[in-house]
C-alpha cells in the first residue's frame, strides 16, 4: 500500500481569482495529496486556512461533488442556510448541481486544516453565491471568469483599481 510522507509533498498557494478577489483566499495553501498518489478520477487536498482567510468565495458547482473533513482547527462553515463551527471530525457534503453557495472561513487565532475530496469532471462551471461571476473550466483552457449571464467582468466587479 503506498503511504504518502505529507512532509515530502510541497504546499501550494495561489488563487485563479481576478483582481483583488483573490485576496479573500491570501491565506489558503493546500497539498495535493491526489495528485501526488497518482489519483486521477477525483481530486483529493489538504487545505490549510490561516486566521482571518477563507477556502474559497462562496460559490456551488454545477458538474462536480465536493466532500470536506476537518482535521485541524476550527473553520466556520458558511451557507446559504447559515453559519456553523467545524472542528476535526466533522464533515459536509456537496453534490454537483445544488445551489448551495458555501465556504469555509478561519475566524480563529490558529490554522486549521480540512480533507476535501471532489469530482474532476473534463469541463465544470461554478456559480459564486455573493456576487454576479461564474467559471467554465473547458479542456486546455484557464478558468474563465464571467458575469453570471455570461458577459465579461468589469474592473469594479473585480475591485480592480486600474
Amino acid at each position: 500500500m503506498p503511504i504518502l510522507d505529507l512532509s515530502q509533498i510541497s504546499i501550494v498557494s495561489r488563487s485563479s481569482y481576478p483582481g483583488q478577489l483573490a485576496e479573500a483566499v491570501s491565506g489558503r495553501s493546500w497539498q495535493a495529496l491526489g495528485d501526488v498518489g497518482g489519483i486521477t478520477q477525483f481530486g483529493v487536498n489538504l487545505v490549510f486556512i490561516e486566521p482571518g482567510s477563507a477556502s474559497s468565495l462562496r460559490h456551488y458547482h454545477l458538474e462536480q461533488d465536493e466532500f470536506a473533513m476537518m482535521t485541524e482547527g476550527e473553520l466556520v462553515l458558511v451557507e446559504n442556510e447559515g453559519e456553523i463551527v467545524m472542528r476535526p471530525g466533522d464533515c459536509a457534503a456537496w453534490p454537483a448541481g445544488q445551489e448551495n453557495g458555501h465556504h469555509l472561513v478561519n475566524r480563529s487565532d490558529k490554522r486549521a486544516a480540512f480533507l476535501v475530496v471532489g469530482t474532476r469532471t473534463l469541463t465544470e462551471t461554478a456559480i459564486y453565491s455573493d456576487i454576479d461571476m461564474m467559471v467554465t473550466d473547458t479542456p486546455g483552457a484557464e478558468n474563465n471568469f464571467t458575469r453570471k449571464n455570461g458577459s465579461p467582468l468589469t474592473a469594479d466587479q473585480i475591485g480592480d483599481r486600474k
